[in-house]
């Protein structure tokens, strides 16, 4: 292993990201790695989050970034709802490490490839931002407009990893439709339906019994029931769209690759509504809400799979025009 020298030690200081980048090259599947790790990562805290909401724990650390005025971690006496808050934050720990990994392997990656990269700084900064608006959702004791920004947040966070990670898939050449703009436009209404479908669902949980804490938790002043009826006009809005989108695809021979994402999106939606009417005539048992949220996380991957499966990139060779010539690598594959 070569010795690393005082220059070499200046370079790292100065960009750490441009030094390893220079002593590593990872493999195309290390990239993928990287981005779907990010991606399972941001899923599993919008999963653990809700665990904290759903088990009472939201003030299991009364206090941030500390869990208590004289301890930076839980302690025996604040019990279990202590443990499950100070895990959950833990947890946001392992996302940055997951993000980190995902920046520094687009870095490294040879070509370099900018909008790879930028797409992990991307997540990296819509994580610092969601940290800061967790805290302040404990500081003022759980307010339900600040728990719903705290989600929709996170969604965000993985619609980023999640174009990421296709993005890893395909090359950097100019997008090429594999539709027509009519099938398009019904995929964009698709995904806004699907962004209309969330925020709903936020204010579903904002008006609705799990307020997060055993104490006092003031709620949103709304009839949530009313609100959850709507809830469910727009998911079956979104299971339209889907289907009529499929039929679609079939009636003008679109290629696999979007047939494929809208069949899986169905699959999701179907299990996802099945798991809300089930909880909601059972009155919101706590494992039930936690399924619908990982639904939640599930569905909106697949909407934005299907958006994205709609063209492809083809790969380029740096100082030759155009895409090489057999060298596509299409959503489709």
């Amino acid at each position: 292993m070569p010795k690393l020298t005082p220059a070499d030690a200046a370079a790292a200081l100065r960009n750490p990201l441009s030094f390893i980048a220079a002593r590593w090259t990872p493999a195309p599947r290390t990239v993928r790695r990287a981005a779907l790790a990010a991606l399972v990562m941001s899923v599993v805290i919008v999963v653990t989050g809700g665990a904290v909401r759903l088990t009472g724990s939201g003030l299991g650390c009364p206090t941030w970034p500390t869990c208590t005025d004289d301890s930076l971690t839980t302690t025996r006496a604040m019990g279990f709802h202590g443990a499950v808050e100070f895990g959950n934050r833990m947890l946001t720990y392992v996302l940055c490490a997951a993000v980190g990994w995902a920046i520094i392997a687009a870095r490294a990656q040879r070509p370099w490839r900018r909008s790879l990269t930028r797409l992990g700084w991307a997540q990296f900064w819509v994580v610092m931002g969601n940290a800061v608006l967790g805290g302040i959702v404990v500081l003022v004791g759980l307010n339900p407009y600040t728990v719903a920004a705290h989600f929709l947040l996170t969604t965000a966070l993985i619609a980023v990893a999640t174009v990421m990670w296709q993005r890893t898939l395909e090359g950097d050449g100019a997008p090429r439709p594999l539709v027509g703009p009519a099938v398009r436009q019904l995929v964009w209404f698709l995904v806004a339906a699907s962004v209309l479908l969330i925020a709903v669902g936020t204010v579903v949980t904002g008006a609705g019994p799990h307020a997060g804490d055993s104490s006092e938790v003031s709620r949103i002043p709304i009839d949530w029931e009313t609100v959850a009826k709507l809830h469910a006009v727009l998911a079956w809005i979104v299971v339209t769209l889907t289907f009529a989108l499929w039929f679609v695809l079939r009636a003008v021979e679109a290629p696999e690759g979007p047939l494929n994402r809208t069949r899986d999106l169905f699959l999701v939606l179907l299990a996802q509504g099945v798991i809300g009417y089930v909880q909601y005539f059972t009155h919101l048992p706590e494992i039930l809400v936690g399924l619908h949220m990982l639904g939640s996380c599930l569905m909106w991957i697949g909407v934005l799979r299907v958006l994205l499966a709609l063209r492809e990139r083809p790969q380029t060779v740096p100082g030759v025009p155009g895409p090489t010539a057999g060298a596509t690598v299409a959503t489709r594959a």
